[in-house]
């Protein structure tokens, strides 16, 4: 009964356009999910531009999520998106990732691109379920907290 209870204490979902009062939310849980983290300022400065679409995920009330890309003409990038880790294992990464792609696609875009570190195998598989694929490959890309780097894999995939 105790897990019933943990699963229900978490509470609802929701996931709305990111604000400028996520800004903190949003470069922290960055800064704790990769290597280099986006420090508030870079945050805000990408919530205010135009090109920038952005979403937050909310459990509870309680921020814990976001994507955000980048569109230019018919075109984005997903430049981050990330789950805290009490949040994760419970699919709304995908939530967050399909609304923002339904969302892209109502504005045009046709072609979403990412990058993603090959040893992320949790993003990885996220990506390749929503129907990404491999499109090339940075060698030594992006350093790694230990030492040493990690390609990136470039993924793209049509939404419209």
């Amino acid at each position: 009964m105790s897990w019933l209870k943990r699963l229900l204490g978490r509470g609802v979902p929701h996931i709305a356009p990111a604000h400028l009062r996520d800004a903190s939310g949003i470069a922290a849980l960055h800064a704790a999910s990769f290597h280099r983290g986006w420090s508030d300022e870079e945050v805000e400065n990408l919530l205010l531009d135009p090109q920038v679409l952005a979403h937050s995920l909310r459990v509870g009330g309680t921020f814990a999520g976001f994507v955000m890309s980048r569109s230019a003409a018919d075109e984005a990038e997903i430049l981050s998106i990330a789950v805290t880790r009490r949040s994760q294992g419970r699919g709304l990464a995908r939530q967050m990732l399909d609304l923002h792609m339904r969302r892209l696609a109502a504005l045009g875009v046709k072609t979403l691109f990412l990058e993603v570190a090959e040893n992320n195998r949790p993003a990885i598989g996220l990506y390749r379920k929503a129907g990404f694929r491999d499109v090339a490959k940075r060698p030594n890309y992006y350093p790694l907290p230990e030492g040493g780097t990690a390609a990136a894999l470039v993924l793209r995939r049509d939404i419209a």
